[in-house]
């Protein structure tokens, strides 16, 4: 039978104390901290873009600043667009102008008389074989090449009176003559002597 018969409210009761348990209380965990690593993924997520749009942008300076990739060696091979540089022309040479050359005169030749055979015959006189020797005053350049240069002399001394040649000057040094015989009055008191009279340029 239980006692239903409530206790006197004089009499104090103790209190009531649990028992102690028999294993030590387990640790109650404590909640993730997900935000702060929701925060810390994110932000090496924004790391990595940035890096990695960093590393975009300096590819994309690269290349387009030399328009080929950095390391790459540049196409043997021309681009087909490319046109060929055109080779410099050279300039036109004008024609060397036309040689000019001196007219000469008589006065532009001196001429001498070379004795090439002598015969005398006592108080007869001689026969002197004399041949022209022709020198031009300038320089031989002056003179056409082309041109054939006719010179008239006369020799003084022959008993007969003056002996009129013709010497013909070509290619500036070539000198075409006759020799002249002279017959002189005495051996000698006769002297022989020649001037130029006239050139004619052909």
């Amino acid at each position: 039978m239980v006692d239903t018969t409530p206790p006197s409210p004089t009499t104090p009761q103790p209190p009531t104390t649990p028992p102690p348990p028999a294993f030590p209380p387990s640790e109650v965990p404590t909640p993730p901290r997900r935000l702060r690593t929701s925060a810390i993924v994110l932000g090496s997520a924004a790391a990595v873009i940035a890096a990695i749009v960093t590393t975009g942008v300096v590819a994309v300076r690269s290349t387009n600043g030399d328009d080929k990739p950095a390391g790459v060696a540049a196409s043997s091979v021309p681009d087909a667009d490319a046109v060929s540089p055109v080779s410099p022309v050279s300039p036109v040479r004008a024609p060397d102008p036309e040689p000019t050359y001196v007219a000469v005169d008589a006065d532009s030749f001196s001429i001498d008389l070379r004795t090439t055979a002598r015969q005398c015959f006592g108080s007869a006189g001689c026969n002197v074989t004399v041949q022209p020797e022709l020198t031009y005053l300038g320089s031989s350049g002056d003179l056409d090449p082309d041109a054939v240069y006719e010179i008239t002399y006369e020799i003084h001394g022959d008993e007969s009176g003056p002996v009129i040649q013709t010497a013909e000057l070509t290619n500036q040094t070539s000198l075409s003559y006759r020799p002249s015989l002279i017959s002189t009055a005495s051996a000698s008191s006769t002297e022989l002597s020649v001037e130029i009279t006239d050139i004619q340029q052909g």
